[in-house]
């Protein structure tokens, strides 16, 4: 697992920045994707992929423990979608 403390401390180390400057850009860029998303806009990375926001509809499902059938509420789910280079490069 990579967390943003260390997302920041390596563009910290590559970019001659200080880790508070590096933690701040890296925070910006995901509150940037943060509010597209709550916007409902997509956001496209090149040569990483995209976040996308997916309405799901309203559903039954069946409560595992009781056997009783509930309904879920609709709701909206943020999606990606790796770009072809990510693919690539997961699976060359």
């Amino acid at each position: 697992m990579t967390t943003t403390n260390e997302i920041a401390e390596k563009l910290a180390t590559e970019h001659g920045l200080t880790k508070v400057q590096s933690k701040t850009i890296v925070e910006a860029v995901f509150a940037a994707v943060t509010a597209a998303a709550t916007s409902g806009a997509e956001t496209s990375i090149p040569g990483f992929g995209k976040f996308k926001i997916k309405d799901t509809p309203e559903r039954e499902a069946r409560n595992p423990a009781t056997g009783a059938t509930i309904i879920v509420a609709a709701a909206k789910k943020l999606t990606f979608a790796p770009a072809k280079a990510l693919k690539d490069a997961l699976n060359g």
